[in-house]
């Protein structure tokens, strides 16, 4: 199985960055951080003019994280800053509380 350090996220934006979607990568998983670095011009040429504004970013997969269970979070602030990060999703717990039948028996 190979292992994967880096995705490339492209992200395409309206002018004012109100809107934003991902886009496909060309190729969107690397075995290394500076392969990915090095593909980024290519990768953001091939989109071009599929949105006004193209961002992009290799993002490092920690290799501790379950592929699996893995979540890429991103956001594009006001002033065209791209943020992402692969995060493991917040577990839910759900608990059950205690009945009336068994609050009427105490």
């Amino acid at each position: 199985m190979e292992h994967i350090a880096a995705l490339l996220l492209i992200i395409g934006c309206s002018g004012d960055l109100g809107e934003c979607r991902e886009l496909p990568a060309p190729i969107p998983v690397y075995e290394t951080q500076e392969e990915c670095q090095g593909d980024l011009p290519v990768a953001i040429a091939m989109v071009e003019g599929q949105a006004e504004k193209i961002l992009a970013r290799c993002v490092f997969v920690d290799p501790a994280l379950d592929e699996e269970d893995a979540e890429l979070v991103w956001d594009v602030n006001t002033d065209g800053t791209l943020y992402a990060s692969i995060e493991k999703p917040a577990l839910a717990v759900a608990s059950v509380g205690e009945s009336e039948d068994n609050l009427m028996q105490e």
